[in-house]
């Protein structure tokens, strides 16, 4: 009974407000929806390429499961926020049922099982992240629901082995951290019911064989992407060893002003990458990042309050010490292993510890304070203080909760420049007038406007690919597009001060003389003797566009 209420109030605080919190749809949201919409409607994708499975989308190469599962709700639903943001609610409710199950098999403690769920349900870490579109949450789900059939598998010896392979085989068709983690994680799993397997492979050998073939099947392709550019794409945006690192490395090299080839021995591409690499791991275990500030990126958790309430740092440390006194029970070695692998995705990457890319660390950090506050009542004699530590842990984290509310309330008001809001409203303003007008121009100022266009219009897939006037270019491994239909996107520094002619990234002109033109520019940025039709701001007040026709 008690699973079913927190999985009820997990589903609803995922589901309350889902158009204003976050405040809007970022630029990645709106294209996991347009691609979603154009397989629906014609079977392709913006591009024109039928039913791919990586997704060009801006250049960044997006892996398929998420915008797939994006028809199904859109299919239903139609195309908006909330059929867009679907599938990561109920891939973030469905990790809250299968932490539960999981620990309920692997450690055997139902209290321990459902303060753990509870955790997955309310953590700002797992909340947060659930109420976005994101690709690392529905993987996140994946690989929990993966490693609970791996362990019942283990207790019955039976098919759950094969749908352990497929959700850890979704899960790295979903995200790209997920291509990192699964494979050493599964492989480590492997390890350590290695007896179990060997005893299984005697007695079962069909199902072992149909096992197999199915993991060659979803994980063979997937290597075979990675050595591939498309493959690659994504992670030669965030790598480490970027143009500035080479800088570093030869900066150091002559800061040195060692003998010989000592420089280049000391300082170098490896050496610069393994002391980045060490840096970066041991940071997702510092308590800034985990329980103090979070991330530092905008758009993936609540500024400046921690992944994990406070409240839990404690327990958190006690269940570490549990578990790693008592390493030699599998439960234990699961559970480490998972901690330990969980961050090396992210920390391969800059901008490191990344909330988003460090996901699959999830849901170890609830499983350990819920461990370590019932090991910590079990050391208490007394149940009267037994039950007064439970009563005030309920009552802090009840008080935390409310607090990460309000929090949650006011980030959604001051960041919401961040998640890119106006653009719905903008577009709605620009469809009302666009019979009006001979040629419409928008800025570019806060990123990819022609892809808002599509969603919130919504323009009709084949009707864009098949546009005579559609330009799209690649430049420093991204695909823009400068125009289609009456639409012109122009950089907000490109708008002259003076003058109706506009110069476009790929070379062409838009000339607004003898014709009627709208213009949405960027803050305080026209040309002097338009006339200001409406202002969109952002949730803060400030301006974000200015609407203006000549």
């Amino acid at each position: 009974m008690l699973v079913i209420l927190i999985l009820g109030f997990a589903l609803g605080v995922r589901l309350v407000e889902t158009n204003s919190l976050p405040s809007a749809l970022n630029w990645d949201e709106v294209s996991h929806g347009y691609n979603a919409y154009s397989i629906l409607k014609t079977g392709q994708d913006e591009w024109g390429v039928p039913f791919p499975i990586i997704f060009r989308a801006y250049g960044d190469y997006k892996l398929p499961v998420y915008i797939y599962l994006t028809t199904v709700s859109e299919a239903i639903l139609g195309l908006n926020e909330l059929s867009v943001r679907l599938p990561s609610i109920l891939a973030g409710t469905a990790s809250v049922l299968f932490t539960y199950l999981l620990v309920s098999k692997l450690i055997g403690n139902k209290k321990i099982a459902l303060l753990a769920a509870l955790l997955m349900a309310v953590e700002p870490w797992s909340f947060f992240v659930s109420r976005i579109a994101v690709e690392a949450n529905l993987a996140l789900f994946f690989i929990i629901a993966g490693t609970y059939f791996l362990i019942d598998w283990s207790f019955k010896k039976n098919w759950e082995i094969l749908l352990s392979i497929l959700f850890f085989g979704l899960s790295v068709w979903t995200y790209n951290s997920a291509r990192i983690f699964t494979p050493i994680f599964l492989f480590t799993l492997l390890l350590i019911y290695s007896r179990e397997i060997v005893s299984w492979m005697g007695k079962k050998r069909l199902l072992f064989i149909v096992t197999t073939l199915l993991a060659l099947l979803l994980f063979v392709p997937m290597f075979y992407q990675l050595i591939n550019p498309t493959g690659q794409a994504r992670y030669n945006w965030v790598q480490i060893l970027d143009e500035g690192a080479i800088s570093k490395i030869i900066t150091q090299r002559n800061e040195l002003k060692l003998p010989g080839i000592l420089p280049r021995l000391l300082s170098n591409k490896f050496t610069y990458f393994t002391r980045v690499f060490i840096s970066n791991y041991f940071a997702h275990f510092s308590p800034e990042f985990l329980f103090l500030k979070g991330g530092s990126h905008y758009q993936f958790n609540v500024q400046n309050f921690g992944l994990l309430y406070l409240v839990n740092l404690p327990f958190f440390v006690i269940g570490i010490v549990v578990v790693t006194r008592g390493f030699r029970q599998k439960r234990n070695q699961v559970i480490l292993a998972w901690l330990l692998i969980g961050p090396l995705a992210s920390s391969l990457t800059r901008e490191a510890p990344h909330t988003l890319r460090a996901l699959m660390i999830l849901p170890i950090p609830m499983i350990l304070s819920a461990v370590g506050l019932f090991a910590l009542t079990a050391v208490i004699k007394k149940e009267f203080w037994q039950k007064l530590l439970l009563v005030f842990y309920a009552v802090v984290l009840a008080a935390c909760v409310e607090n990460y509310a309000g929090r949650s309330l006011k980030y959604a008001q001051e960041y919401s420049w961040a998640w890119q809001y106006g653009y719905r409203e903008m577009v709605s303003s620009v469809k009302d007038k666009y019979s009006s007008y001979d040629k419409i121009i928008i800025t570019k100022k806060y990123g990819e406007p022609h892809e808002f266009f599509l969603f919130f219009w919504p323009w009709e897939p084949a009707k864009y690919r098949e546009d005579s006037n559609l330009t799209r270019f690649q430049q420093s491994d991204w695909y823009w597009v400068d125009k289609f239909d009456k639409f012109y996107f122009v950089n907000d520094w490109q708008i002259p001060k003076k003058g109706e002619e506009f110069v476009l990234e790929s070379k062409g002109q838009v000339d607004c003389r003898d014709i009627r033109c709208l213009i949405v520019t960027g803050p305080e940025n026209f040309p002097s003797g338009w006339r200001k039709l409406e202002s969109i701001k952002f949730l803060d007040g400030q301006e974000a566009f200015g609407i203006f026709e000549n």
